[in-house]
């Protein structure tokens, strides 16, 4: 296993912003310092949006596997044959289909150990649904093809990260998916995730309430008496230092998030509107509970904006380093785990 690792990056939607913030971040060279980059679509659209972009030095070296990637340059897997109509802004049923196209092979050479890992650009959730694709968006997708029976919707940036326990359901299927059992094992996923993917050695969680005021003793609704708090009680007596149930409002308002290392919300736009306010374009997705290591921007298609040469590529870049230094801390722990006396000496060089 190279140093270096050889990162994928699948493409989003054709006619979203997704190729455009590709291009840009590979268009530092110094990109290639940290990391191998394999983008998984087709030479004919990104040449399309590397004329929008006017990143006209950028040229990919062409490969038919992944494995044959090296040097210090970017690659492109063509994942289809066929040209592709681009037509930035609109949503069309290409923009999902060629969506679906390059985040399968990029998933495929994940799953097969022939890179390390996976930067997803934005899909559009509604155009990609397929008989292969019938999910609510890229971490279902993902877990499905982990086989993993949870994962862990996280929001991280250098000032705050987030979790949620249901991620892309309705508000009005909130109340009924959130259960004792299933807090706790968000909170195992975000506790593990912090010291192993982030070096956490004893991290603080702060758990939210679900109701206003966090129900204010059971005067607004009953969850957090009935469900949340026996939840922190029990990862409590697991270990996990969680605290809580906070009320949202206040919480992020008066800055109490900046004492915790992580934060667990209890539905998305609970934890993803504080997140987006605080840490919009330094913010990265980040798919925690997996095998393997997955990041994306924390932005969607922006098809306002598609073809135009106004998106930013600072999320994305975020988020490829992200992946880069999340694969490199689990590398390093696990050669930790295997020499506990290394361990043990770092541990004392940290105290």
């Amino acid at each position: 296993m190279s140093d270096k690792p050889k990162i994928g990056i699948s493409i989003g939607d054709v006619n979203g912003i997704g190729l455009e913030i590709i291009i840009k971040t590979l268009a530092d060279s110094k990109i290639y310092d940290y990391c191998t980059p394999v983008v998984y679509g087709h030479t004919k659209v990104a040449s399309f949006h590397r004329r929008s972009t006017h990143v006209h030095e950028l040229n990919f070296a062409v490969i038919n596997s992944a494995d044959q990637a090296q040097g210090h340059k970017p690659h492109m897997i063509n994942c289809w044959e066929e040209d592709v109509k681009i037509e930035p802004g609109s949503v069309t049923a290409d923009g999902g289909k060629y969506a679906y196209l390059s985040l399968q092979r990029a998933t495929d050479d994940l799953l097969s150990g022939l890179i390390d890992g996976l930067v997803t650009a934005p899909i559009n959730k509604d155009n990609i649904q397929n008989d292969d694709f019938a999910f609510p968006g890229h971490t279902e997708y993902l877990q499905h093809r982990d086989s993993k029976p949870e994962s862990l919707m996280f929001l991280v940036s250098d000032t705050l990260r987030v979790g949620v326990v249901t991620g892309h359901i309705p508000i009005s299927a909130v109340s009924q998916s959130i259960t004792a059992e299933k807090i706790v094992g968000k909170l195992k996923l975000m506790n593990d995730s912090l010291k192993t993917d982030f070096w956490v050695r004893k991290p603080k969680i702060a758990v939210l309430g679900l109701n206003p005021h966090a129900s204010d003793n059971g005067l607004i609704g009953s969850e957090e008496k009935d469900v949340i708090i026996p939840a922190i009680e029990e990862a409590r007596n697991s270990g996990i230092l969680a605290f809580g149930p906070y009320p949202a409002d206040g919480f992020f308002a008066n800055g109490t998030y900046m004492q915790f290392d992580a934060v667990l919300a209890m539905y998305h736009d609970q934890g993803l509107i504080p997140f987006k306010q605080i840490a919009f374009e330094t913010g990265v997705n980040y798919t925690a509970g997996l095998s393997f290591v997955r990041t994306s921007p924390d932005h969607g298609t922006a098809y306002d904006i598609a073809g135009k040469n106004l998106a930013s590529e600072v999320s994305f870049r975020e988020a490829l380093f992200s992946a880069i230094h999340i694969i490199k801390h689990r590398r390093e722990t696990a050669e930790l785990n295997a020499n506990p006396l290394q361990f043990s000496k770092l541990s004392r060089d940290r105290d």
